[in-house]
């Protein structure tokens, strides 16, 4: 049998070992599905602490149990290491790793280089290699297949590459993993045919893409939507705050339509690992092409904009309060990016403790999903920070995250002003 048609029949009969390459929010929940569905699975990071603890049925992702991380260990088709020459003995390796913007707001690519140079060595015959991690439209093609080439071996002829965008949304309780339609592209038709099987296990549908540039484009796209949507409600806060209408009440009615609308929400920025990066990929890889993409820069740019309204915002109403922003205690509830999750990348609660203490506020926050801040490369400066309890003695309470917790606070037992960027403490509070 040639490598295509061997590499089917493993994964129909499932033999096939697959290799997970970065076990985070991506990585880990990918692998948990494949060995659950019977497959042996081999997880790789680089984080010594991370195949530590799962290897003893430890979670350190709050919406993934420990229990099903236990179940995986114990079927005993389920290890992790940081051993990169494991991936030898796998015959599908999904490289899930973070694809984050440098200073200068370009794509940093040292994850991917990093990733696919500690694997070149271990490539060999009959492999698939998929690149799930967001970024731009010609990655896979010009950056992760000439490295793994390096080798000797060659791609479509030894081993096989494809593209399979990410499309995890973390303890989303209306999809997981396996309900969301898994889009997939690769180099030849022979390497689509051998990536669509192996999703097909997992996965409720695949949506098969005429090349890996497709499949990469189609990402951005979904992100992008997000991104100039959320803007244009931002923008639309902001104005009709000067007006004295509630853009949350404006947004309540405007969804009851039952055709050409749907519902986005303001908030104090952008957050996540997806929707404040992804649009600057194709931005920048546009520019290769002489395009100048405005449209999603001037969405960029309100959103990342939106902190230093807040910032204002809190000036203001501490003004109103006979009180000056410098001296002022501020405690913020929520440092994760969105709603019931343990992430905080990106977050634009970062932001705007930042912009406060360097007006002279004293900031605090509160958070029961981040109890502690992590150590995170752009935020290494506010590690070891801990969540205080929401209690009286601030000047001002800033709601920067809709937690559920925050949704029983009566608010009004407070006698300071309050911030609200969620919608989330109702009548009395000051929207921002």
């Amino acid at each position: 049998m040639d490598i295509k048609d061997t590499l089917l029949h493993k994964i129909a009969d499932k033999t096939a070992v697959v290799g997970i390459v970065g076990l985070g929010y991506v990585g880990l929940p990918l692998g948990l599905c494949f060995v659950e569905k019977g497959f042996r699975v081999v997880g790789l990071d680089i984080d010594a602490n991370k195949p530590a603890a799962l290897n003893k049925g430890e979670s350190y992702i709050k919406h993934i149990p420990a229990e099903r991380i236990r179940n995986a260990v114990a079927t005993k088709l389920f290890t992790a290491t940081t051993d990169f020459s494991q991936a030898a003995n796998c015959d599908a390796i999904l490289i899930a790793v973070p694809t984050p913007l440098n200073k200068n707001r370009e794509p940093d690519m040292s994850y991917i280089v990093s990733t696919c140079e500690s694997l070149a060595p271990h490539v060999r015959k009959g492999q698939l290699h998929v690149l799930e991690s967001t970024t731009y439209p010609g990655t896979t093609d010009e950056v992760m297949v000439p490295i793994l080439e390096r080798g000797g071996l060659k791609c479509d002829k030894d081993f096989f590459a494809a593209f399979s965008p990410e499309r995890e949304d973390p303890n989303n309780k209306d999809y997981r993993t396996e309900t969301i339609p898994k889009v997939v592209g690769a180099t030849s038709p022979d390497g689509l045919a051998v990536a669509n099987a192996l999703y097909s296990q997992i996965v409720v549908r695949t949506v098969p893409v005429s090349s890996t540039r497709a499949a990469e484009a189609t990402k951005l796209m979904e992100n992008i939507f997000r991104s100039v949507n959320i803007a244009l409600v931002n923008e639309l806060k902001v104005t009709f705050m000067k007006m004295g209408i509630d853009i949350w009440e404006v947004v309540d009615a405007a969804k009851t339509k039952p055709f050409g609308f749907m519902p986005f929400y303001p908030g104090p920025g952008l957050g996540g690992h997806c929707i404040p990066i992804d649009p600057f990929y194709l931005t920048w890889k546009a520019r290769e092409y002489g395009v100048s993409t405005r449209f999603i820069e001037l969405a960029g740019e309100i959103n990342t904009s939106m902190p230093d309204f807040v910032v204002q915002r809190v000036m203001e109403v501490l003004n109103e309060h006979g009180k000056p922003l410098k001296g002022s205690k501020i405690l913020m509830l929520g440092l994760a990016y969105k709603a019931n999750v343990d992430d905080d990348r990106e977050s634009p609660s970062y932001h705007l403790i930042e912009k406060l203490e360097e007006k002279g506020a004293v900031v605090e926050y509160n958070d029961p999903w981040v109890p502690v801040i992590r150590p995170s490369r752009e935020w290494s400066k506010y590690a070891g920070r801990k969540s205080v309890e929401v209690a009286d003695g601030y000047d001002l309470i800033l709601v920067a995250t809709a937690h559920d917790e925050y949704k029983k606070i009566d608010f009004r037992r407070f006698k300071v002003p309050v911030v609200d960027t969620r919608n989330v403490a109702g009548a009395g509070s000051a929207k921002a």
